[in-house]
């Protein structure tokens, strides 16, 4: 592919994903993406022959970004706690200016029964390497006790990732996106809590 090919590609996906995040999947329409970016349709199709492929692209970048951006915090020696506030402080700052109102993925999980398999199959890999990811922060947390678990590692990485999603829909839903950091501080303040408890022993 050209670079300018690519450019164009970049930015269809970029266009994908700000629809997605505010009208889901059903909510919007290669004529949306064509307006978002002044391209004809036909350059989106010769990119993205079908809505299902640029979905799934945007998905697959999503992910593919937040692999890199916590293996570079990971390398640069930050502990369980400080990646688990970056993790949810990129969230805050998102919902706070609006750029990234809620997670693609998490906008598709709302309406996986309709999606096509293969967005459906994209967007459950999402959120499986996102529990992973939280089972190994918290393990290394509670080894080096940071947290205190009240359930196993795997629960809590699943109670996570839905009281992050549950913050999410609740800042949006009270239009109030302070409500999303004082959920998840919440959440993170009782394993730091329980942590300190017990390394007091």
């Amino acid at each position: 592919m050209t670079t300018t090919g690519e450019g164009t590609a970049a930015k269809i996906v970029e266009a994908g994903r700000q629809l997605i995040m505010r009208r889901g999947y059903s909510g919007f329409s290669y004529a949306d993406v064509a307006e978002a970016i002044d391209i004809r349709k036909a350059s989106i199709h010769h990119h993205f022959p079908v809505k299902a492929d640029l979905v799934i692209a945007v998905v697959r970048q999503s992910r593919e970004m937040f692999d890199a951006d916590m293996a570079s915090l990971q390398a640069s020696g930050a502990d369980a706690l400080a990646q688990l506030r970056a993790y949810i402080g990129y969230w805050e700052q998102c919902i706070a200016d609006d750029s990234a109102p809620f997670c693609v993925a998490g906008m598709l999980g709302a309406e996986l029964p309709a999606l096509p398999d293969e967005v459906a199959q994209e967007v459950t890999a999402h959120f499986e390497n996102l529990t992973a990811w939280l089972e190994q922060v918290l393990a290394s947390g509670v080894k080096g006790k940071q947290f205190k678990l009240g359930a196993s590692v795997k629960d809590e990485a699943a109670t996570l990732v839905s009281l992050v999603y549950g913050a999410m829909l609740a800042a949006r839903a009270y239009g109030n996106a302070a409500l999303f950091r004082t959920v998840t501080n919440g959440a993170v303040e009782r394993l730091v809590k329980a942590g300190k408890a017990t390394g007091a022993r």
